[in-house]
């Protein structure tokens, strides 16, 4: 196993494979929205469902209260992450305008950033110069590298439009999951929670292992660990709704 994958390193790190690694665009952003919104759906939705059961809530109840908190946090969430998003996207352009504006006015200042820069990565003498006259020779690199290194924003584009749409899809389509067994009217209610438990630890299983995907983590640690926090959000919200049924005698409805 160790020899494979120090082959399938090689092969990697062949100059040609590197060259059109370097080439493509960065990872796209859809993939982490849809997580994040998977997890938020599923752990809203089914911690939903475990207070009302936990109350003693009828079905109905269940099914009014998990779908109207569905729509009302899925929308809230993809209006959250819209406006994180477009924030990123402004800051990352207020700070290219500002950047371009200094090496108009100040070149010298702004080229000195850039040697100073290297100079603290370990460069020196003529090796260090010819870095700095290389990367100030081009506008475009040189703006690009004060990005990176003087604000530490990415290259990546981000568009908030299709991240909130991504994020309030997952959450909607996950979401809907844990509340599918109830709306079947001909099975116990019992039943129903058990089998809503059922599929609700199934989505937040099948999140975490997509989650690790896409942060490179192991896939079952990633699943289980994704399966224990929604786990764990559910039964407080179980508990809580119990303790409130205890506390002031709700009847079922």
């Amino acid at each position: 196993m160790a020899e494979q994958r120090r082959k399938d390193l090689l092969d990697e790190h062949r100059p040609e494979n590197i060259a059109r690694r370097l080439q493509q665009q960065p990872k796209s952003q859809k993939v982490s929205d849809f997580v994040l919104g998977a997890i938020d759906g599923c752990v809203t939705t089914f911690a939903v469902v475990s207070g009302a059961f936990g109350a003693g809530f009828s079905p109905l109840v269940v099914l009014v209260l998990g779908f109207a908190n569905l729509i009302a946090d899925g929308f809230s969430m993809a209006v959250s992450n819209y406006e994180a998003v477009n924030a990123e996207r402004e800051y990352r352009e207020l700070a290219r305008r500002t950047e371009e504006r200094h090496i108009e006015l100040v070149p010298e200042g702004e080229r000195e950033e850039i040697r100073q820069i290297f100079a603290n990565k370990g460069f020196g003498g003529e090796t260090l110069e010819k870095i700095v006259a290389t990367i100030t020779a081009n506008r475009q690199l040189w703006v690009e590298t004060m990005l990176t290194e003087e604000y530490g924003l990415n290259s990546a584009r981000y568009n908030p439009v299709t991240s909130a749409l991504v994020t309030f899809a997952a959450f909607i389509a996950v979401g809907t999951v844990p509340l599918l067994p109830f709306l079947l009217p001909s099975v116990a209610q019992q039943t129903q929670f058990v089998a809503s438990t059922f599929l609700a630890a199934l989505m937040f299983l099948c999140i975490g292992m997509l989650k690790s995907l896409v942060y490179s983590q192991p896939i079952l640690r990633a699943g289980f660990s994704t399966l224990l926090l929604g786990g764990s959000a559910a039964s407080l919200a179980y508990l809580t709704g119990y303790l409130l049924r205890q506390l002031f005698g709700i009847d079922n409805a």
